[in-house]
Protein backbone atom coordinates (compact mmCIF):
# COMPACT_ATOMS: atom_id res chain seq x y z
CA UNK A 1 0.00 0.00 0.00
CA UNK A 2 1.18 3.82 -0.36
CA UNK A 3 0.35 7.45 0.67
CA UNK A 4 -1.91 8.51 -2.51
CA UNK A 5 -3.49 11.99 -4.15
CA UNK A 6 -6.17 11.47 -6.03
CA UNK A 7 -7.43 14.65 -8.44
CA UNK A 8 -9.32 16.25 -11.28
CA UNK A 9 -7.55 15.79 -14.40
CA UNK A 10 -10.12 18.35 -16.11
CA UNK A 11 -12.35 21.12 -14.63
CA UNK A 12 -13.81 19.12 -11.93
CA UNK A 13 -16.77 17.18 -11.29
CA UNK A 14 -15.04 13.85 -13.18
CA UNK A 15 -16.53 11.59 -10.40
CA UNK A 16 -13.99 12.02 -7.79
CA UNK A 17 -16.39 11.34 -4.61
CA UNK A 18 -17.30 8.00 -5.59
CA UNK A 19 -13.65 6.95 -6.60
CA UNK A 20 -12.23 8.56 -3.35
CA UNK A 21 -15.37 6.72 -1.51
CA UNK A 22 -14.05 3.28 -3.09
CA UNK A 23 -10.83 3.53 -2.60
CA UNK A 24 -11.35 4.71 1.28
CA UNK A 25 -11.67 1.11 2.38
CA UNK A 26 -7.73 1.21 1.67
CA UNK A 27 -6.69 3.48 3.48
CA UNK A 28 -6.65 4.25 7.57
CA UNK A 29 -7.73 7.90 6.69
CA UNK A 30 -8.45 10.92 3.89
CA UNK A 31 -7.09 14.48 3.84
CA UNK A 32 -8.80 16.82 1.84
CA UNK A 33 -6.49 19.63 1.00
CA UNK A 34 -8.20 22.32 -0.44
CA UNK A 35 -10.95 24.67 -1.62
CA UNK A 36 -14.43 25.03 0.44
CA UNK A 37 -18.17 23.80 0.36
CA UNK A 38 -18.20 25.05 -3.35
CA UNK A 39 -17.04 21.53 -4.32
CA UNK A 40 -19.54 19.20 -4.20
CA UNK A 41 -18.64 15.22 -4.11
CA UNK A 42 -21.62 12.68 -5.01
CA UNK A 43 -21.60 9.27 -3.32
CA UNK A 44 -24.20 6.59 -4.22
CA UNK A 45 -24.29 3.93 -1.90
CA UNK A 46 -27.24 1.54 -2.81
CA UNK A 47 -30.31 3.94 -3.03
CA UNK A 48 -28.75 6.30 -0.89
CA UNK A 49 -26.96 9.81 -2.10
CA UNK A 50 -24.60 11.93 -0.39
CA UNK A 51 -23.77 14.95 -1.43
CA UNK A 52 -20.16 15.89 0.49
CA UNK A 53 -19.14 19.57 0.15
CA UNK A 54 -16.45 19.91 3.22
CA UNK A 55 -16.37 16.18 4.64
CA UNK A 56 -13.76 14.13 3.26
CA UNK A 57 -15.90 11.30 1.12
CA UNK A 58 -13.77 9.10 3.30
CA UNK A 59 -16.30 9.65 6.19
CA UNK A 60 -18.90 6.82 4.19
CA UNK A 61 -16.15 4.34 5.71
CA UNK A 62 -16.49 3.55 9.49
CA UNK A 63 -13.32 3.79 11.25
CA UNK A 64 -11.41 5.84 8.52
CA UNK A 65 -10.31 9.08 9.48
CA UNK A 66 -11.37 12.22 7.44
CA UNK A 67 -9.28 14.96 7.94
CA UNK A 68 -10.03 18.83 6.45
CA UNK A 69 -7.03 20.50 6.05
CA UNK A 70 -5.52 23.29 6.31
CA UNK A 71 -5.67 24.72 3.05
CA UNK A 72 -9.51 24.07 2.94
CA UNK A 73 -11.44 27.53 3.78
CA UNK A 74 -14.37 26.42 5.77
CA UNK A 75 -17.71 27.70 5.98
CA UNK A 76 -19.00 26.58 9.65
CA UNK A 77 -22.26 26.95 9.36
CA UNK A 78 -22.32 24.66 5.97
CA UNK A 79 -20.07 22.37 7.85
CA UNK A 80 -22.69 21.95 11.07
CA UNK A 81 -25.50 21.43 8.16
CA UNK A 82 -23.07 18.90 6.73
CA UNK A 83 -22.32 17.24 9.72
CA UNK A 84 -25.64 16.98 11.10
CA UNK A 85 -27.38 15.75 7.67
CA UNK A 86 -24.52 12.74 7.99
CA UNK A 87 -25.06 11.77 11.69
CA UNK A 88 -29.09 11.98 10.89
CA UNK A 89 -28.09 9.15 7.94
CA UNK A 90 -26.25 6.98 11.02
CA UNK A 91 -22.48 7.86 10.06
CA UNK A 92 -19.86 8.42 13.00
CA UNK A 93 -18.96 12.04 11.86
CA UNK A 94 -17.60 13.12 15.22
CA UNK A 95 -15.63 9.76 15.76
CA UNK A 96 -14.29 10.11 12.42
CA UNK A 97 -13.89 14.18 11.65
CA UNK A 98 -10.96 15.70 12.72
CA UNK A 99 -10.27 20.12 11.13
CA UNK A 100 -7.08 21.62 11.09
CA UNK A 101 -6.56 24.20 13.36
CA UNK A 102 -4.74 26.15 10.60
CA UNK A 103 -7.86 26.03 7.86
CA UNK A 104 -9.41 29.27 7.59
CA UNK A 105 -12.75 30.56 8.37
CA UNK A 106 -15.91 31.75 5.90
CA UNK A 107 -17.82 34.47 7.31
CA UNK A 108 -21.35 35.51 5.58
CA UNK A 109 -19.74 38.77 4.79
CA UNK A 110 -17.65 37.10 2.47
CA UNK A 111 -20.07 36.27 0.19
CA UNK A 112 -21.43 39.79 0.05
CA UNK A 113 -17.58 40.97 -1.15
CA UNK A 114 -17.84 38.00 -3.33
CA UNK A 115 -20.96 39.31 -4.84
CA UNK A 116 -19.85 43.01 -4.75
CA UNK A 117 -17.05 41.81 -7.28
CA UNK A 118 -18.74 39.62 -9.62
CA UNK A 119 -21.62 42.56 -10.28
CA UNK A 120 -19.23 44.90 -10.72
CA UNK A 121 -19.34 46.64 -13.95
CA UNK A 122 -15.58 46.91 -15.20
CA UNK A 123 -15.00 42.89 -13.54
CA UNK A 124 -15.52 40.63 -16.21
CA UNK A 125 -17.78 37.84 -14.24
CA UNK A 126 -16.30 34.28 -13.47
CA UNK A 127 -19.19 32.44 -12.61
CA UNK A 128 -18.22 31.78 -8.63
CA UNK A 129 -20.86 29.39 -6.71
CA UNK A 130 -20.93 33.29 -4.68
CA UNK A 131 -20.13 31.03 -1.78
CA UNK A 132 -17.46 33.45 -0.13
CA UNK A 133 -14.80 31.26 -0.69
CA UNK A 134 -12.67 33.37 -3.14
CA UNK A 135 -12.87 36.92 -0.13
CA UNK A 136 -11.99 34.00 2.38
CA UNK A 137 -8.82 33.49 0.54
CA UNK A 138 -8.26 36.99 -0.19
CA UNK A 139 -8.17 37.33 3.64
CA UNK A 140 -5.28 34.54 4.30
CA UNK A 141 -2.97 36.01 1.26
CA UNK A 142 -3.48 39.37 2.40
CA UNK A 143 -3.08 37.93 6.22
CA UNK A 144 -5.80 39.24 8.13
CA UNK A 145 -7.65 36.11 8.16
CA UNK A 146 -9.13 34.11 10.90
CA UNK A 147 -8.07 30.70 11.36
CA UNK A 148 -10.04 27.83 12.78
CA UNK A 149 -7.25 27.99 16.10
CA UNK A 150 -8.58 31.79 16.65
CA UNK A 151 -12.13 30.64 16.27
CA UNK A 152 -12.04 28.19 19.10
CA UNK A 153 -9.95 30.48 21.08
CA UNK A 154 -12.18 31.90 23.89
CA UNK A 155 -9.92 35.09 24.12
CA UNK A 156 -8.48 35.65 21.11
CA UNK A 157 -12.24 35.01 18.64
CA UNK A 158 -14.02 38.11 19.43
CA UNK A 159 -10.75 40.51 18.92
CA UNK A 160 -9.91 39.17 15.87
CA UNK A 161 -13.45 39.72 14.18
CA UNK A 162 -14.48 43.06 15.47
CA UNK A 163 -11.24 43.87 13.40
CA UNK A 164 -11.99 41.67 10.72
CA UNK A 165 -15.65 43.31 10.29
CA UNK A 166 -14.62 46.73 10.95
CA UNK A 167 -12.57 46.16 7.30
CA UNK A 168 -15.96 44.39 5.64
CA UNK A 169 -18.31 47.43 7.16
CA UNK A 170 -16.04 49.72 5.44
CA UNK A 171 -15.90 47.93 1.91
CA UNK A 172 -19.74 47.50 2.52
CA UNK A 173 -20.00 51.81 2.76
CA UNK A 174 -17.39 52.21 0.32
CA UNK A 175 -19.56 49.89 -2.63
CA UNK A 176 -22.94 51.20 -1.47
CA UNK A 177 -23.92 47.69 -0.35
CA UNK A 178 -27.61 47.76 0.27
CA UNK A 179 -27.58 44.73 2.06
CA UNK A 180 -27.98 44.88 5.78
CA UNK A 181 -25.33 43.06 7.72
CA UNK A 182 -25.74 42.16 11.72
CA UNK A 183 -22.58 41.88 12.88
CA UNK A 184 -23.58 41.25 15.97
CA UNK A 185 -25.42 38.47 15.27
CA UNK A 186 -23.04 37.05 13.32
CA UNK A 187 -20.41 37.02 15.98
CA UNK A 188 -23.32 35.39 18.45
CA UNK A 189 -24.02 32.49 15.76
CA UNK A 190 -19.94 31.96 15.32
CA UNK A 191 -19.82 31.52 19.28
CA UNK A 192 -22.47 28.37 19.49
CA UNK A 193 -20.61 26.92 16.18
CA UNK A 194 -17.30 27.17 18.04
CA UNK A 195 -18.76 24.96 21.41
CA UNK A 196 -19.34 22.43 18.72
CA UNK A 197 -16.65 21.92 16.74
CA UNK A 198 -14.21 22.23 18.76
CA UNK A 199 -13.44 19.00 20.13
CA UNK A 200 -13.01 18.47 16.24
CA UNK A 201 -10.25 20.82 15.58
CA UNK A 202 -6.49 19.78 16.29
CA UNK A 203 -3.47 20.06 14.52
CA UNK A 204 -3.55 18.22 11.75
CA UNK A 205 -0.48 18.03 10.07
CA UNK A 206 1.08 16.73 13.45
CA UNK A 207 -1.66 13.88 13.47
CA UNK A 208 -1.30 12.96 9.89
CA UNK A 209 2.38 13.17 9.68
CA UNK A 210 2.52 10.50 13.07
CA UNK A 211 0.34 8.23 11.33
CA UNK A 212 2.59 7.94 8.33
CA UNK A 213 5.27 7.55 10.07
CA UNK A 214 3.47 4.90 11.85
CA UNK A 215 2.73 2.91 8.50
CA UNK A 216 -0.76 4.00 8.09
CA UNK A 217 -1.90 4.80 4.52
CA UNK A 218 -3.18 7.79 3.57
CA UNK A 219 -5.07 9.16 0.73
CA UNK A 220 -5.41 12.69 -0.12
CA UNK A 221 -8.64 14.26 -2.20
CA UNK A 222 -8.55 17.05 -4.34
CA UNK A 223 -11.40 19.47 -5.08
CA UNK A 224 -12.00 20.74 -8.61
CA UNK A 225 -9.76 19.78 -10.83
CA UNK A 226 -5.94 21.04 -12.35
CA UNK A 227 -7.90 23.70 -14.97
CA UNK A 228 -9.65 25.32 -12.50
CA UNK A 229 -5.86 25.63 -10.28
CA UNK A 230 -4.82 29.07 -9.17
CA UNK A 231 -1.93 28.92 -10.59
CA UNK A 232 -1.55 26.36 -13.97
CA UNK A 233 -5.80 26.71 -14.98
CA UNK A 234 -7.58 28.99 -17.38
CA UNK A 235 -6.98 32.32 -15.29
CA UNK A 236 -8.53 33.93 -14.21
CA UNK A 237 -11.93 31.42 -14.79
CA UNK A 238 -9.85 29.35 -12.21
CA UNK A 239 -11.02 28.33 -8.73
CA UNK A 240 -9.06 30.39 -5.48
CA UNK A 241 -7.11 27.35 -4.36
CA UNK A 242 -4.27 24.80 -5.87
CA UNK A 243 -6.07 21.76 -7.27
CA UNK A 244 -3.14 20.44 -8.67
CA UNK A 245 -1.20 18.03 -6.66
CA UNK A 246 1.62 20.35 -5.37
CA UNK A 247 -1.89 21.64 -3.26
CA UNK A 248 -2.16 18.53 -1.42
CA UNK A 249 1.40 19.04 0.51
CA UNK A 250 1.08 22.61 1.25
CA UNK A 251 -2.98 22.18 1.82
CA UNK A 252 -2.25 19.25 4.70
CA UNK A 253 1.76 19.82 5.79
CA UNK A 254 2.88 16.60 4.08
CA UNK A 255 6.13 16.68 2.77
CA UNK A 256 6.46 15.35 -0.96
CA UNK A 257 8.46 12.87 -0.33
CA UNK A 258 5.50 11.08 1.31
CA UNK A 259 3.55 10.70 -1.33
CA UNK A 260 4.30 7.49 -3.37
CA UNK A 261 1.19 8.17 -6.24
CA UNK A 262 -0.75 10.39 -7.88
CA UNK A 263 -3.65 9.53 -9.67
CA UNK A 264 -5.88 11.74 -12.31
CA UNK A 265 -9.99 11.34 -12.63
CA UNK A 266 -10.87 12.06 -15.81
CA UNK A 267 -14.07 11.55 -17.69
CA UNK A 268 -14.70 9.52 -21.29
CA UNK A 269 -15.73 13.20 -22.53
CA UNK A 270 -15.07 16.59 -20.93
CA UNK A 271 -17.43 19.28 -18.72
CA UNK A 272 -17.12 22.54 -17.29
CA UNK A 273 -18.89 24.59 -14.85
CA UNK A 274 -19.28 28.41 -15.24
CA UNK A 275 -17.26 30.51 -17.82
CA UNK A 276 -14.17 30.59 -19.36
CA UNK A 277 -12.58 28.91 -22.26
CA UNK A 278 -13.33 25.40 -23.30
CA UNK A 279 -12.03 24.32 -26.71
CA UNK A 280 -13.80 20.94 -27.15
CA UNK A 281 -17.31 22.23 -26.12
CA UNK A 282 -19.93 20.54 -27.94
CA UNK A 283 -23.15 23.09 -29.22
CA UNK A 284 -26.10 22.46 -29.64
CA UNK A 285 -28.47 18.91 -29.40
CA UNK A 286 -25.50 16.49 -28.98
CA UNK A 287 -24.58 18.74 -26.30
CA UNK A 288 -28.01 18.39 -24.46
CA UNK A 289 -27.70 14.70 -25.32
CA UNK A 290 -24.78 13.87 -23.37
CA UNK A 291 -25.27 16.80 -20.72
CA UNK A 292 -28.75 14.63 -19.64
CA UNK A 293 -27.48 10.79 -20.10
CA UNK A 294 -24.59 12.03 -17.59
CA UNK A 295 -26.80 13.75 -15.51
CA UNK A 296 -24.60 16.76 -15.93
CA UNK A 297 -25.56 19.20 -13.33
CA UNK A 298 -23.81 20.48 -9.97
CA UNK A 299 -24.33 18.92 -7.19
CA UNK A 300 -23.81 21.70 -4.88
CA UNK A 301 -25.34 24.50 -7.24
CA UNK A 302 -27.44 22.57 -9.61
CA UNK A 303 -25.80 24.70 -12.37
CA UNK A 304 -26.37 23.01 -15.97
CA UNK A 305 -22.50 21.76 -16.85
CA UNK A 306 -21.09 22.58 -20.10
CA UNK A 307 -19.79 19.19 -21.91
CA UNK A 308 -17.31 18.38 -25.15
CA UNK A 309 -15.62 16.10 -26.47
CA UNK A 310 -12.34 14.41 -24.84
CA UNK A 311 -9.69 17.00 -25.14
CA UNK A 312 -6.10 14.75 -25.30
CA UNK A 313 -4.10 18.70 -25.17
CA UNK A 314 -5.77 19.56 -22.06
CA UNK A 315 -4.83 16.21 -20.21
CA UNK A 316 -1.70 16.10 -21.46
CA UNK A 317 -0.96 19.33 -19.51
CA UNK A 318 -2.57 18.42 -16.19
CA UNK A 319 -0.41 15.11 -16.31
CA UNK A 320 2.65 17.16 -17.20
CA UNK A 321 1.41 19.60 -14.35
CA UNK A 322 0.90 16.46 -11.67
CA UNK A 323 2.61 13.83 -12.81
CA UNK A 324 -0.05 11.33 -13.28
CA UNK A 325 1.20 7.82 -12.67
CA UNK A 326 -2.74 6.24 -13.55
CA UNK A 327 -5.80 7.75 -14.63
CA UNK A 328 -8.75 6.68 -14.12
CA UNK A 329 -11.98 7.19 -17.15
CA UNK A 330 -15.18 7.83 -15.64
CA UNK A 331 -18.59 8.19 -16.93
CA UNK A 332 -17.45 5.39 -19.96
CA UNK A 333 -21.30 4.62 -20.24
CA UNK A 334 -22.63 7.95 -21.05
CA UNK A 335 -21.04 7.82 -24.43
CA UNK A 336 -22.52 4.28 -25.08
CA UNK A 337 -25.47 5.06 -27.97
CA UNK A 338 -22.95 7.36 -30.17
CA UNK A 339 -22.22 5.90 -33.26
CA UNK A 340 -19.43 8.05 -33.63
CA UNK A 341 -17.08 9.64 -30.80
CA UNK A 342 -14.33 12.41 -31.51
CA UNK A 343 -11.76 13.13 -30.25
CA UNK A 344 -9.77 16.47 -29.56
CA UNK A 345 -6.09 15.58 -30.37
CA UNK A 346 -4.48 18.77 -31.34
CA UNK A 347 -4.94 22.61 -31.15
CA UNK A 348 -4.23 25.26 -33.67
CA UNK A 349 -3.99 29.09 -32.91
CA UNK A 350 -4.92 31.00 -36.05
CA UNK A 351 -3.80 28.03 -38.23
CA UNK A 352 -0.53 27.42 -36.48
CA UNK A 353 -0.28 23.92 -34.89
CA UNK A 354 0.43 25.10 -30.30
CA UNK A 355 2.14 22.79 -28.34
CA UNK A 356 1.62 24.78 -24.72
CA UNK A 357 -1.14 25.42 -23.48
CA UNK A 358 -2.22 29.17 -24.02
CA UNK A 359 -1.96 31.17 -20.91
CA UNK A 360 -3.66 33.81 -21.57
CA UNK A 361 -7.98 34.24 -22.35
CA UNK A 362 -7.41 35.80 -25.24
CA UNK A 363 -5.24 33.21 -26.76
CA UNK A 364 -7.56 30.51 -25.44
CA UNK A 365 -10.41 31.85 -27.32
CA UNK A 366 -8.75 31.69 -30.37
CA UNK A 367 -7.94 27.44 -30.13
CA UNK A 368 -9.29 25.75 -33.15
CA UNK A 369 -9.32 22.24 -31.84
CA UNK A 370 -8.25 19.12 -33.88
CA UNK A 371 -10.40 16.39 -34.29
CA UNK A 372 -10.05 12.43 -35.09
CA UNK A 373 -13.14 10.61 -34.66
CA UNK A 374 -13.53 6.87 -33.19
CA UNK A 375 -16.57 4.63 -33.70
CA UNK A 376 -18.59 4.55 -30.76
CA UNK A 377 -19.67 0.89 -29.52
CA UNK A 378 -23.52 1.41 -29.14
CA UNK A 379 -24.20 -1.59 -26.88
CA UNK A 380 -24.73 -0.75 -22.81
CA UNK A 381 -21.13 -0.74 -21.07
CA UNK A 382 -23.16 0.19 -17.41
CA UNK A 383 -22.97 -3.09 -15.18
CA UNK A 384 -19.97 -4.84 -16.76
CA UNK A 385 -17.70 -5.86 -14.22
CA UNK A 386 -14.83 -7.18 -15.80
CA UNK A 387 -12.59 -5.68 -18.23
CA UNK A 388 -13.09 -8.90 -20.74
CA UNK A 389 -16.64 -7.80 -20.86
CA UNK A 390 -16.20 -4.33 -22.09
CA UNK A 391 -16.99 -3.87 -25.78
CA UNK A 392 -14.10 -3.86 -28.31
CA UNK A 393 -14.61 -0.39 -29.87
CA UNK A 394 -15.25 0.73 -26.27
CA UNK A 395 -11.60 -0.68 -25.38
CA UNK A 396 -10.28 0.56 -28.53
CA UNK A 397 -11.50 4.14 -27.35
CA UNK A 398 -10.00 3.71 -23.96
CA UNK A 399 -6.48 2.07 -25.43
CA UNK A 400 -6.73 5.36 -27.84
CA UNK A 401 -7.00 7.51 -24.91
CA UNK A 402 -3.98 5.92 -22.85
CA UNK A 403 -1.71 6.43 -26.23
CA UNK A 404 -2.64 9.30 -27.21
CA UNK A 405 -2.31 11.21 -23.36
CA UNK A 406 0.95 8.68 -22.73
CA UNK A 407 -1.48 8.08 -19.27
CA UNK A 408 -1.87 4.63 -18.59
CA UNK A 409 -6.26 3.54 -18.29
CA UNK A 410 -5.86 2.02 -14.89
CA UNK A 411 -9.56 1.73 -13.42
CA UNK A 412 -12.56 2.31 -15.35
CA UNK A 413 -16.19 3.57 -13.69
CA UNK A 414 -19.23 2.68 -16.09
CA UNK A 415 -21.79 3.54 -12.98
CA UNK A 416 -22.32 5.81 -10.16
CA UNK A 417 -22.14 2.85 -7.34
CA UNK A 418 -19.25 1.06 -6.21
CA UNK A 419 -19.06 -2.24 -7.49
CA UNK A 420 -19.36 -0.48 -11.19
CA UNK A 421 -15.41 0.07 -11.16
CA UNK A 422 -13.34 -1.98 -12.96
CA UNK A 423 -9.55 -1.63 -11.94
CA UNK A 424 -7.01 -2.80 -14.64
CA UNK A 425 -5.21 -6.17 -13.61
CA UNK A 426 -1.83 -5.16 -13.84
CA UNK A 427 -1.77 -2.07 -13.81
CA UNK A 428 0.51 0.81 -12.13
CA UNK A 429 -3.33 1.63 -10.27
CA UNK A 430 -3.40 -1.81 -8.67
CA UNK A 431 0.35 -2.00 -7.46
CA UNK A 432 -0.71 0.95 -5.64
CA UNK A 433 -3.69 0.35 -4.23
CA UNK A 434 -2.16 -3.49 -3.06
Amino acid sequence: MANLIVLGAQWGDEGKGKIVDLFSDRFDMVVRYQGGHNAGHTVYIGEKKFVLKLIPSGILRPGVKAVIGNGVVVDPAALMQEIEAMEAAGVDVRGQLLISNRAHVIFPFHRMVEKVSESREDRVAIGTTARGIGPCYEDKIGRRGIRMADLVSPQGFERLYRILSEDKMTLASAFRVSETIDFDKILEQYKQYTEKLRPLVCDTATFVNSAIRAGKNVLFEGAQGTMLDIDHGTYPFVTSSNASAGGACSGSGVAPTKIHGIIGVSKAYITRVGAGPFPSEIEGPQGDQIRQAGNEFGSVTGRPRRCGWFDVPLLKYTATINGFDSMIITKLDVLDDLTEIPVCVGYKVNGVTVTDMPATNEEAAKIEPVYEVLPGWNTKTKGITSLDQIPSKAMDYLKFLESQTGVEVGCVSNGPERNETIIVPGSTLARLLG
